[in-house]
């Protein structure tokens, strides 16, 4: 009993400490389950649950709150110095970044691991010239906010933003919603930003997400993210979905999960984001972790992320172990869990590079019993992002 007690004391001491976004009211009042989540208390379901929030991001438009992840802002003089000395810490190209894009990039360490994944806009202002604006994962952003200042050159700066709040509009539907409340929304790019406002409140808005689905992310300022966030509530084609539905969506859309898909012992190579270091920082290097990331590159890694489909219907979870036609342990899973919209268990894992190609048959070990699998090119449903057509 006393054991019982000094459980429960525990569990309610751990529930005081976690950090609130500016909706945890929103989310209680609209019924959310809420979990700890990388120091935070989120919504993980609402009381349509995981699978029908899932397949209403897919066919309508879903409202996240995203506002547990770090906003910060790098600031220097003129765009080539900021950007010279984010390029010294990451394999991303931002001295060619135009005003108003936005770029994927990675952290990387001197040993060629990933310390975090992040996004990187330029603003588009004028007035914005030397400035970056970085979305960095939560469970990350204390160890990316040290690590960036303890590297940046004299008069370059990081600034990180507490008082604003992240939300995420996605799905087919998001470009009509957002245009009623943020005229011309509709014709952004994929992987462009602006700074506007939504039914005249002040916000920076990107056309980008982490579910495949075309859709934005609106930062705003903390006492106005309610009021967005209601008004998009409001509309007929948009409900609230919390973090489950979230990780099945970018698990079919084939989309990395730090902590889990990627970490500071894993490559871009590896991870198979190759995207993430264009042509000119290959050819240049100088940042950290290159003379191994561009071997790999060159010469292959010696294992891979791959995309896996299990034969029958039981999921395969995180740390499941993948052995080859022969028996041989040749990976784990890093992520898997049933895709709705793919109508069976998918999942993700690195394989020795010899186990990679597409087609490969595999075998899982989930729960004591062996199941058939197979590799499959990623991702498991098909990128829905906005692109614009030449007329």
């Amino acid at each position: 009993m006393a054991d019982a007690r000094e459980s429960e004391a525990q569990n309610s001491a751990a529930a005081d400490s976690l950090l609130e976004t500016p909706l945890a009211t929103l989310h209680r009042a609209l019924g959310a389950r809420m979990v700890p989540f990388a120091g935070y208390a989120m919504p993980v379901q609402y009381p349509a649950g995981i699978l029908a929030e899932h397949n209403w991001t897919r066919e309508s438009a879903g409202l996240f709150d995203v506002s547990h992840m770090g906003q910060a802002f790098l600031e220097g003089p003129d765009h080539a110095t900021t950007a010279r000395a984010l390029e010294a810490l990451t394999p991303g190209d931002f001295l060619n970044l135009a005003p108003g894009r936005i770029r994927y990039t990675l952290l990387t360490t001197a040993e060629g691991g990933i310390i975090d994944d992040l996004m990187v806009t330029r603003p588009a202002g004028a007035d914005a010239d030397g400035t970056l604006f970085l979305v960095v994962n939560a469970a990350r952003k204390a160890i990316d906010y040290a690590h960036i200042a303890a590297n940046l050159p004299d008069g370059v700066t990081l600034r990180p933003v507490e008082d604003r709040a992240l939300l995420a509009l996605q799905g087919p539907l998001a470009a009509a919603v957002l245009a009623r409340h943020v005229p011309g929304a509709e014709t952004m790019g994929f992987m462009t930003a602006a700074d506007t406002a939504f039914d005249g409140i002040p916000v920076a808005i990107s056309r980008s997400g982490y579910t495949g689905e075309d859709g934005y992310e609106i930062s705003v300022a903390a006492a106005e993210a309610e009021a967005v966030a209601r008004a998009l509530l409001d509309e007929e084609e948009v409900k609230p979905i919390g973090l489950g539905a979230r990780d099945s969506l970018r698990l079919e859309a084939g989309l990395c999960l730090y902590g889990h898909d990627i970490d500071e012992a894993t490559s871009p190579a590896e991870a198979d984001l190759g995207f993430a270091v264009p042509k000119r920082r290959r050819a240049e290097g100088g940042f950290p972790g290159a003379g191994r990331i561009l071997a790999e590159f060159a010469d292959g890694p010696a294992r891979l992320r791959v995309g896996i489909q299990p034969d029958g219907r039981a999921p395969a979870r995180e740390g499941t172990e993948i052995r080859d036609a022969s028996g041989t342990l040749v990976g784990l899973v890093t992520s898997g869990g049933f895709g709705p919209t793919a109508g069976g268990p998918v999942a993700m894992g690195y394989v020795a590079a010899d186990a990679s190609e597409a087609g490969t048959p595999l075998t899982l070990s989930v729960r004591g019993k062996d199941l058939a699998a197979r590799v499959v090119p990623l991702p498991f449903v098909p990128h829905r992002y906005f692109r614009k057509t030449s007329s």
